[in-house]
């Protein structure tokens, strides 16, 4: 269980920040002057060093996402032009591309981030620029939507890379492309000029991915327990039926892929902060039964996203970095896995790092929208996410070796699939790093320094 008290102030934290943050320049640009002439985006590392992993090319946003991420945090011009610069000749690219539900991912890491920093000061506004990334989240927005498979019930979803059948979790976080794109006025246009809310679009997937995704025991099936996660849920497209529970990187359909489970999280805490901005009018225009007001929508959204944070704290060890799949075949080689800090080089199941990585901003953004709304559990929250940056911002899953590409330590790609690389004859994954993993680190340094300087956190919503 994650020990739920930090025991450190918020200006220790910048300060650890600022650490990330000069390890990151470093390693960024280090791979930025190798992978000049490379095809395709860098995944994971082997031995240290980033390679591509042909699957989707879900990972490039996030290359130059985190050279923006630095630049925003030490103001160094370089950072800004090399992610600047190639958002705009290689990330073109991602905008019309109607075969990944990974727009969120690409697309906010970069014209998102640009268009942000604009909207704050952070970057010198110029307005033909500044209607550029308006105009590309515009068009993100709108692709991604088109990605649709409908459900009985007013139900729906962006179907994942696998096929029209496939609702993945991870998804829950391309909605942010959405949103911005409904903000800034944007709706998909279909056959004979039909328009399609795309904020509606983001509350059905939303509503779809909680009931078929999430699971809030009340005995669905016999390991219905509240706030286990599916990483996918199948569909019969024929008539948009439910037919089971799978999986793709996690152990089986009926225990929890971490990763999936820190997606979910984050993907609801920060769709919460959006729909808290937005008016109470948009909402029954909308004629959803599951958001007939701004009310409801919140807290659906807030259920989901407090159940499986709950879940997450009872099935993590006390530092906060869980094991790559609560079900692991071999985690009761380790029955005590659950009362001491996960031991990364075990010899039975590897941690993933990334998930604490995504899952520590959530449990932060979740406390900060249960503050301002003056409900009941920020501090329990707000004290699981700093305990895992606690862990993360340091050794041994901060990289400290300038010979080493990646920033995050111990992350794991796809397991049952042996991506993976191992350093022995274990076969396991370890001391290895990943794209989103070093990104997801710097948005979650990113967010501890804005606090311990008296600033409000990033938000994705935010647009020039």
């Amino acid at each position: 269980m994650v020990d739920v008290k930090s025991g450190k102030d918020r200006k220790a934290f910048g300060r650890e920040a600022d650490r990330v943050f000069a390890l990151a320049a470093a390693k960024t640009r280090t791979l930025a002057d190798r992978w000049a002439g490379e095809k395709g985006a860098p995944v994971f590392t082997m031995g240290g060093k980033y390679t591509l992993r042909g699957w989707t090319e879900w990972t490039q946003g996030f290359q130059f996402g985190n050279a923006l991420l630095v630049y925003e945090a030490i103001k160094e011009p370089w950072f800004l032009e090399y992610g600047r610069s190639s958002t705009l000749s290689l990330m073109t690219l991602h905008l019309t591309n109607f075969g990944v539900h990974d727009h969120g991912f690409n697309n906010i890491s970069t014209y998102g981030n640009l268009s942000r920093m604009m909207a704050e000061g952070t970057v010198a506004r110029d307005e033909w620029e500044a209607e550029f990334y308006r105009l590309a989240l515009k068009v993100s927005g709108a692709v991604q939507a088109k990605r649709w498979t409908h459900v009985p019930d007013s139900l729906g979803f962006i179907y994942s890379f696998n096929g029209a059948h496939s609702l993945f979790a991870d998804t829950i976080r391309s909605l942010r492309v959405l949103a911005v794109a409904h903000s800034l006025g944007q709706s998909l246009c279909c056959e004979q000029d039909k328009k399609v809310s795309l904020l509606a679009r983001l509350l059905r997937h939303a509503e779809t991915t909680a009931r078929y995704n999430v699971y809030f025991g009340n005995g669905r099936d016999r390991w219905d327990i509240p706030g286990r996660v599916a990483h996918e849920s199948l569909f019969n497209v024929e008539g948009g039926s439910y037919r089971c529970p799978s999986t793709q990187q996690g152990y089986s359909a009926f225990s929890t892929w971490t990763r999936g489970l820190a997606w979910i999280i984050l993907g609801y805490a920060e769709e919460l902060e959006y729909l808290a901005t937005l008016s109470e009018s948009e909402f029954p225009s909308l004629g959803l039964p599951y958001a007939a007001s701004k009310q409801a929508a919140l807290d659906r959204f807030e259920e989901v996203a407090r159940v499986t944070c709950d879940f997450y704290i009872e099935n993590s060890p006390p530092d906060g970095i869980p094991y790559w799949d609560t079900g692991a075949p071999n985690l009761w080689k380790l029955p005590d896995h659950l009362d001491r800090p996960a031991d990364p080089w075990n010899p039975c199941e590897p941690v993933d790092a990334s998930a604490a990585a995504i899952a520590a901003q959530g449990f932060l953004r979740l406390a900060g929208y249960l503050a301002a709304a003056g409900r009941q559990g920020a501090e329990r929250y707000e004290a699981a996410g700093l305990r895992l940056a606690l862990t993360l911002m340091d050794e041994p899953y901060l990289s400290t070796d300038p010979k080493r590409e990646g920033l995050l330590l111990h992350s794991v790609y796809h397991l049952p699939n042996g991506w993976d690389a191992s350093p022995d004859s274990s076969g396991l994954p370890r001391g290895e790093s990943c794209m989103w993993g070093d990104y997801h680190l710097l948005e979650l340094a990113l967010f501890l320094k804005r606090a311990a300087e008296g600033r409000q956190p990033q938000r994705f919503f935010t647009v020039a």
